[in-house]
């Protein structure tokens, strides 16, 4: 009989394989971190923060984060994209970036989940995914994955099938809040790609840390939509015990520390694989409110919970793969990020 042997090239190929696997999967589950937490702040902004004010709750959920993140002192060195400081072009980057991903997202996501029952509002991000991979092929040349693809589409059917029999009573307004948040936060998703992309070329000056990056994208969207809060809605709400405890959840994990991750993964995997593991926002937002707000699902609603999952894992699966940056990206390496090295 004819006997194989092992050669060493082989086995490093496959140890290669092996380890590539396992960090993809690290960084997925870094990358969850954010959609799984964000599908929390329904309920918590619906039964716990004061209603009718959805630009102070942008405001109060982002600038304290921000200023958390400035705080850490895992920022670096000053040097090309070290130290606090942002410079040149990306001090405007950031704030078109907190803009889109943080002050309206935040704002719009305040609005829908008083208008609509938490479970129902977390699954509209359910689209997010196949926005996302479409302009990730319209604006960074990222020729969807027929995985991707499919995983958009399952998770997309499963939305449907998780609003269910309730669609019948949904306002419409909050349907289009809904809506309007999922879009804002996917546009500024893959401009971030794209900017981050464009400075490890070279074609743009190198890119902050993404701590850096994170932390004044929202500590310039909570300065710049303050005065429009100011104007529109009056002074801050006044939050008792509960609204304050809420509000320090929002801000420091469902905002610090899910957007670091977030950026994280956005940095070490396709854009159109983020956006899929996104779908574990609506997953989250119905079990929160199934658990904490008594919002029964049919049988057909659970089905699309297990769609919406197999989606996720099919994203990654089939299309899912990590890529090295090739140089400092505005979001990448949490943890070498938090331990203070450099890269």
């Amino acid at each position: 009989m004819r006997r194989e042997v092992d050669h060493p090239g082989n086995i490093s190929s496959r140890q290669g394989i092996v380890s590539s696997v396992e960090g993809t999967w690290r960084w997925v589950a870094l990358t969850a971190v954010a959609p799984i937490s964000w599908g929390t702040t329904y309920w918590v902004t619906g039964h716990v923060l004061p209603a009718d004010e959805p630009l102070w709750g942008g405001v109060l959920r982002a600038l304290p984060a921000g200023l958390v993140l400035l705080a850490l002192p895992a920022h670096g060195r000053t040097g090309a994209g070290g130290g606090r400081r942002l410079r040149g072009s990306w001090w405007w980057r950031a704030a078109v970036l907190g803009l889109l991903v943080n002050a309206a997202f935040f704002s719009l996501v305040y609005a829908s989940a008083t208008l609509l029952p938490s479970s129902v509002a977390a699954t509209v991000a359910g689209v997010g995914p196949l926005l996302v991979i479409s302009l990730a092929w319209a604006l960074l040349a990222e020729r969807p994955r027929a995985a991707s693809v499919t995983s958009a589409v399952a998770g997309l059917a499963g939305v449907v099938l998780l609003v269910g029999s309730a669609t019948s009573g949904l306002d419409p307004l909050g349907v289009a809040v809904a809506l309007a948040g999922v879009a804002s936060f996917s546009v500024g998703t893959v401009l971030s790609q794209r900017w981050s992309r464009a400075a490890a070329a070279g074609a743009l000056p190198p890119a902050p840390r993404p701590l850096t990056m994170t932390a004044w994208q929202l500590t310039l969207s909570g300065l710049l939509v303050a005065p429009a809060a100011a104007l529109a809605e009056g002074a801050p709400p006044a939050l008792d015990g509960a609204g304050l405890a809420g509000l320090a959840f929002l801000s420091l994990v469902a905002t610090a520390l899910a957007y670091a991750a977030w950026f994280t993964g956005l940095a070490r995997l396709d854009a159109s694989a983020v956006s899929v593991i996104g779908l574990l926002n609506p997953v989250a937002g119905v079990a929160t409110g199934t658990l904490l707000a008594g919002e029964h699902l049919a049988a057909l609603q659970w089905a699309g919970l297990l769609l919406v999952l197999g989606g996720v894992v099919l994203g990654q699966v089939g299309g899912g793969r990590a890529r090295r940056p090739a140089a400092p990206l505005p979001a990448a390496g949490l943890r070498r990020e938090l331990a203070g090295a450099r890269p």
